[in-house]
């Protein structure tokens, strides 16, 4: 029922909440040696989620053994398929590819695409809530 919803923002969401994580952690190692900056692959990711959303109304995962892992709910469980290594434009002397400009406006720019998502998603439950109350 979310799905049909709020659409992908809701994977979306769950990816940009993932590159977040990502990219503060390559913040992080900044001055760690031979530390290599990783990133999402955004857009493949969320073209996968978003034909795993649409392939889920077709046929529903269940565990036929108690030994079995849960699978997610919506079919995406998970980003590290579409880790990639960031090419570093200046190579350090200790083999550290993170370039501290860049991370933060990857950083920066995630999370104002994040808040849009946020706020989308807002707005359709407004929206909803609106509905019932009869405004």
């Amino acid at each position: 029922m979310a799905e049909s919803i709020f659409g992908i923002h809701e994977q979306a969401l769950k990816i940009r909440t993932e590159r977040a994580e990502l990219l503060a952690n390559n913040l992080a190692n900044e001055d760690t040696p031979n530390f290599k900056a990783k990133d999402i692959d955004f857009r493949k990711a969320l073209q996968d989620a978003s034909g795993q959303m649409n392939s889920q109304y077709q046929t529903e995962m269940r565990k036929t053994n108690p030994g079995h892992i849960d699978g997610d709910s919506n079919g995406f469980s998970s980003t590290s398929q579409y880790l990639m290594y960031r090419q570093s434009t200046q190579p350090s002397l200790d083999g550290n590819t993170v370039e501290a400009h860049i991370e933060k406006a990857q950083f920066m720019e995630n999370a104002m695409q994040q808040q849009a998502t946020l706020e989308f998603i807002n707005g359709k439950i407004s929206g909803i809530r609106g509905a019932l109350r009869g405004e």
